[in-house]
């Protein structure tokens, strides 16, 4: 204790403590927090949009790996700050929780809310160049990692308004300040311009010698979005859509029915993606369920009464909320927690989707008809599941005959292998460590869930055998807490079939379990394609590059095995390549982007040929180690 003394204490001044602790205020200093970034200067350009100020917003990926942002908006005040004695700009730049959001004057509703965006790039840029035409004239400043090292200067007269901030990621801070994804830039500026009616995003990439551009432009805002998300499937009607302002709060809701089995579903509070839903989206559920049942039981005379489950099958859901005051439960601003909230889009919906199905009865007859379906499937997905409970598959207690359980009981320890083949199976239960890994050996393909109910599931052996694996349970029954290993991996052979088997097994884990993938517990193994041995040295190789820069460094005289499944390999060979946690390749399954994951697996898996066949002709060049 007679070390810790006032001398100890440290206090981190200005933006010291971005720079101190980034992960705090960006997520994370790899790709994500690179890319937060250009979002934090974006959504100051979007909420002048927002605000009524702002038509137009450049993003431009510089050569020498820079990035502007600029746009037409008011641009941020230069005049001398009354406490601050200095420009304004330059407070907005180097004090957090320092901005105009705070005044409801200026903006009504907005993204930023904790001041802390754009100063937290300029703390984190090894260079910021900001400049702002505003009140006839172009005012110009310089910083180096948040510090400014010019006054802000005039350099010449304008008619425009509107601000341009350029910067350099510090390579002190980010892992990898080289490279700007331009897709994962152009998938959040596609979002924001569907959710900013009237805003026109341009993004730029000057790096390659064929500059790629792109414009984002929806005047049909989310009901353009909607369209756009059900492009690779087959709707049943043109997309519902309404907006509505009360009591200082903007409700705007778009959605459509479609031929899926599966509810898709984004909600936004002031552009915030809240994935975690919320008071909004609670309001939403409860009004669509209680319109459609009443709408039943007032026409057709009927006493069938449908879940929120089955009215929400097959429905592409849009909802875009403005507030004033949001209350965001948690620092990730992720779900919604404003009561307010639920009554009044509670209210809107069931006003507006009431007067619709009545005006539209021919539509409201398809909705109802696809909810029925889904009603009567959930009846024999309920029987098929007490069926199987009664077999003991799923009972308590029960696991499947062909698992080759662990010796570990804490599941955090716990690895699941869901291996493809029973020879694979074999070998691989020989060959792992029997104290923490579990094996699971399936034949061949298991159902396409994107084509099938909850129901049709419960009637195939390899699926409910995986259920009963993980202990989880599926559908209402789902608890991920009941999970009996935290790493699930799926082992398949490096050719066509195995990674088709991959892809039928994840299309499932994301369409019924989730939260599985959310919470990280998804992986793929990454088997060896060869061996390769040269007198007592042997080497395994992941990839046909690695085998030719290895060829260049031992020569060509060697023995060289390419293994095209895994039950070519015995188990010690197994347990080397990708079994052993010291030495094995793998890679954990994440949603970096929930709407990208859904289109993915929508045209990948799903009825509709055409875009699938777009696909493969895009994509092809891109393919390796085709098996023909």
């Amino acid at each position: 204790m007679g070390d810790y003394k006032a001398v100890n204490i440290q206090v981190l001044k200005g933006l010291e403590a971005v720079r101190t602790r980034p992960a705090m205020y960006i997520g994370d200093t790899n790709v994500r927090g690179l890319h937060h970034l250009v979002y934090e200067v974006v959504d100051n350009s979007i909420d002048e949009a927002l605000a009524g100020f702002c038509t137009k917003v450049d993003v431009i990926i510089n050569k020498n790996g820079s990035v502007t942002v600029r746009d037409n908006g008011r641009g941020i005040p230069v005049d001398m700050h009354p406490t601050e004695k200095r420009p304004a700009v330059e407070v907005v730049l180097t004090v957090l929780h320092a901005g105009g959001k705070f005044d409801k004057s200026s903006y009504k509703v907005s993204g930023g809310l904790h001041g802390v965006g754009v100063s937290c790039v300029n703390a984190l840029a090894k260079e910021l160049i900001v400049i702002v035409s505003r009140e006839g004239k172009v005012h110009k400043q310089r910083y180096e990692r948040g510090i400014p090292v010019t006054p802000l200067d005039i350099i010449g007269d304008t008619t425009l308004t509107g601000t341009e901030i350029t910067f350099v990621p510090d390579e002190e801070i980010f892992t990898d300040t080289r490279y700007f994804e331009y897709d994962i830039l152009a998938k959040r500026l596609r979002e924001l311009a569907y959710l900013t009616k009237g805003i026109t995003i341009t993004l730029r990439d000057e790096r390659d010698p064929e500059v790629k551009e792109e414009t984002f432009s929806f005047l049909g805002g989310i009901t353009e979005f909607v369209m756009y998300l059900n492009r690779n499937k087959e709707p049943l009607h043109e997309p519902i859509a309404f907006e509505k302002e009360e009591d200082k709060i903007i409700v705007d809701i778009a959605l459509q029915y479609n031929n899926s089995f599966s509810e898709n579903l984004f909600s936004f509070v002031n552009n915030i993606n809240t994935v975690e839903g919320g008071t909004h989206v609670v309001g939403f559920s409860t009004a669509l369920t209680r319109v459609i049942n009443e709408y039943i039981e007032k026409t057709m005379k009927s006493d069938t009464r449908l879940t929120g489950d089955d009215v929400k099958e097959g429905l592409t859901t849009i909802i875009s909320i403005k507030v004033q005051n949001p209350q965001f439960e948690g620092q990730t601003k992720t779900k919604l927690g404003n009561n307010e909230v639920k009554g009044l889009v509670s209210k809107i919906v069931y006003k507006e989707l009431s007067t619709y199905l009545e005006e539209h009865p021919a539509i409201a007859k398809r909705i109802i008809e696809k909810g029925v379906l889904a009603a009567q499937a959930r009846e024999a997905a309920r029987k098929a599941k007490e069926l199987t409970r009664r077999k003991s598959i799923l009972s308590s207690g029960s696991l499947p005959g062909k698992l080759a359980d662990c010796q570990e009981r804490d599941p955090t320890k716990a690895e699941l292998f869901i291996v493809e083949g029973d020879s694979a199976g074999g070998s691989s239960r020989q060959g792992r460590d029997r104290r923490s890994q579990a094996i699971l050996p399936i034949k061949g393909k298991i159902l396409n869930v994107e084509k099938a109910r909850l129901d049709k599931i419960f009637q195939n052996n390899e699926i409910i055998t995986i259920v009963s694996a993980l202990g989880t349970g599926i559908g209402d029954d789902f608890n991920i807490t009941k999970l009996r290993y935290h790493k699930i991996i799926i082992m398949t052979d490096a050719d066509i079939d195995g990674s088709h088997i991959a892809c039928l097994l994840l299309t499932f884990f994301y369409r019924h379990m989730r939260q599985l993938i959310e919470q990280g517990h998804m992986y793929l193994a990454m088997p060896p394609l060869y061996r390769v041995q040269k007198g007592k040295q042997k080497w395994y190789v992941m990839t046909d590059h690695e085998m030719q820069e290895l060829l260049k460094q031992i020569g060509k005289e060697v023995v060289i095995q390419r293994y095209k499944g895994l039950g070519e390999m015995n188990p010690e060979q197994l347990w080397e390549t990708t079994l052993d946690p010291e030495s094995r390749h793998m890679k954990q399954v994440l949603i970096e982007d929930a709407i990208a994951a859904d289109e993915m697996f929508s045209m990948l898996m799903g009825d509709d040929v055409e875009p699938r066949r777009d696909f493969i002709f895009a994509n092809a060049r891109f393919v390796k180690n085709l098996d023909i």
